[in-house]
């Protein structure tokens, strides 16, 4: 509501305020498809978290049951159980269905303990973090 004053006569127009847009409509109603489906959903930080669509809203905040994060490190994977887990919605880069019917990773993939890939991660941050310090290192040679 706003209040519009012209020759000192007062005029009030009253407008409809709406929250949801049909962009937000169209979002609820594609996540409705998915509800105590399995989905995958890939997050800004790059996490991949699998588990059971229980609940969403207008704003994509989503509720997966049963949920794991699923870490990749080279050939290895591990998937770290996380239990009821609520993510916002605007850390959601992409949710999409799994087909249960098809195999979930190729067979080249190996399955290690918690343990195992957190070792593994830490030292593929390692070999990365020395690979930048090397190349710090070269910067006065000017390669280009």
């Amino acid at each position: 509501m706003y209040v519009e004053v012209t020759n000192l006569r007062c005029h009030t127009r009253i407008t409809s305020m709406s929250w949801a847009t049909p962009d937000d409509v169209l979002l609820s109603t594609s996540l409705a498809t998915y509800l105590d489906k399995k989905l995958l959903v890939l997050l800004r930080d790059g996490r991949k978290l699998l588990g059971l669509l229980r609940s969403f809203d207008q704003f994509a905040n989503v509720v997966l049951e049963g949920a794991c994060e699923r870490v990749i490190v080279g050939d290895l994977y591990c998937d770290v159980p996380l239990g009821l887990y609520v993510i916002r919605g605007e850390n959601v880069v992409l949710i999409g269905e799994l087909d249960l019917g098809k195999e979930e990773l190729p067979q080249h993939m190996t399955c290690v303990s918690e343990a195992d890939i957190r070792k593994a991660q830490k030292a593929e941050r390692d070999a990365s973090d020395l690979k930048g310090t090397m190349r710090k290192r070269m910067e006065f040679l000017d390669f280009d």
